[in-house]
């Protein structure tokens, strides 16, 4: 079991992410809205994982990562977005993200990721 925060600016996202990670095992032990509520959940609550949407008000989800794997160099970060962009997804993994998954979101592919990312 790990503790995971969840990021992103949608409720119904969130919710789907909060269900399907605790299906799997996991505790949600925050959720944030936009980058910087992230960092200061992440400051609080110190999770093993943190799932980040990248599109987000005031700071969003790419720099969120830079800022965090700055203070926490051994952050796990999975990006979840629904912009399958080749240069997004390179800049996510170069901001330090640890994965990449492209909405709409699936089970299956959230418990593969997750156990990927746990195992790094």
């Amino acid at each position: 079991m790990a503790n995971i925060l969840v990021v992103d600016d949608n409720l119904l996202i969130r919710s789907t992410l909060n269900r399907i990670l605790t299906e799997l095992g996991h505790r949600v032990v925050g959720e944030a809205t936009n980058g910087n509520e992230a960092i200061l959940k992440y400051e609080q609550t110190q999770p093993d994982l943190v799932t980040m949407d990248i599109t987000m008000p005031d700071l969003d989800g790419i720099d969120a990562v830079r800022e965090l794997t700055k203070r926490y160099p051994n952050a796990k970060i999975i990006m979840i977005s629904a912009i399958s962009h080749r240069e997004l997804v390179f800049q996510a993994v170069m901001s330090g993200a640890k994965h990449y998954i492209i909405k709409p979101i699936k089970a299956e592919k959230v418990a593969e990721v997750v156990n990927l990312c746990l195992k790094m």
